[in-house]
């Protein structure tokens, strides 16, 4: 069989009892290329659109079916894949499918060189040591269309172009999983999600306990109490914390006078943003810009 009849196809290949195992595709030597895409119909048409239960130990995969249905196994588990969703398969899974004719989707093949493993990345490595599967959003299905035209490219930067664009993904990914978690979380943790978020929108108005607490329905006290349960704070000091860090950020990495980052989060006394400032941070707004100065 030639390459491009090998590339994700393992039926026959080894006995029934055994999961065959590959660093790329069916093949045993070095990834050939910074990652791998290909179209769904392409290669699972080859084989009567099934592929046989595998696992690579070298490599990630995302999955992207555009138009049709597969029935998926994940380590043993079956689930449906339908059009617009995203499968995300970590190394060491073993995985199979069967596609309905005509499908039509991307397969996008990573090494391990490109997926986040740890260190700085250490979070989004977590969520990516599991499977996921989630609707794709405008985001995940803009660089998944990016990285497939990169993909078909020449040129002298095509590796870095592939490789950022690789990360960004896997980002995306992480995301989805994360939007996906929450939606399916204990009530009081989907509450904690909607107060961070609506800290995020109304820290510039200068909201407090009171105001969040109405905009979630729910008492000032209980909106304490789910506070100090996730995070051990009260919600005030939670509320300060986010501003402040919105505050640090622009500290660090815009060029507002100080004065005028306070304003926008809410403070109308210059002097008053700084004292909670150097409560919170330990050290004065001008001070802390001064580490971020080049």
């Amino acid at each position: 069989m030639d390459r491009t009849g090998i590339v994700w196809y393992f039926s026959g290949m080894v006995s029934p009892s055994q999961i065959p195992v590959f660093n790329l595709f069916g093949e045993t030597g070095a990834f050939p290329d910074i990652i791998h895409c290909e179209r769904i119909r392409d290669r699972a048409g080859l084989h009567d659109w099934t592929i046989s239960p595998h696992r690579h130990h070298e490599m990630a995969q995302v999955f992207y079916m555009r138009a049709g249905t597969a029935q998926v196994r994940v380590d043993g588990r079956q689930i449906a894949f339908d059009n617009g969703e995203i499968i995300f398969i970590p190394a060491g899974i073993v995985h199979g499918f069967a596609f309905s004719r005509g499908s039509e989707g991307l397969v996008l093949s990573f090494p391990l060189t490109v997926v986040p493993t740890g260190g700085s990345d250490a979070a989004l490595a977590r969520i990516l040591a599991r499977p996921h599967r989630a609707s794709a959003d405008q985001t995940a299905l803009g660089l998944m269309e990016q990285i497939a035209e990169a993909f078909s490219t020449t040129g002298t930067f095509r590796a870095n172009l592939l490789v950022a664009l690789s990360q960004a993904l896997f980002a995306a990914i992480a995301r989805l999983a994360e939007r996906q978690a929450a939606a399916t979380a204990p009530p009081e943790r989907r509450r904690m999600d909607d107060f961070g978020q609506l800290i995020a929108r109304h820290m510039a108005e200068g909201w407090g306990v009171a105001d969040y607490a109405s905009a979630l329905s729910v008492t000032a006290g209980h909106l304490n109490r789910i506070c100090r349960a996730a995070t051990g704070t009260s919600a005030g000091r939670h509320i300060e914390i986010a501003v402040m860090t919105e505050a640090s950020r622009l500290l660090a990495f815009t060029q507002l006078p100080v004065a005028e980052v306070g304003y926008r989060l809410g403070f109308d006394d210059p002097s008053y943003f700084s004292r909670r400032f150097r409560a919170l941070r330990g050290e004065a707004p001008s001070d802390y810009r001064r580490r971020f100065a080049t």
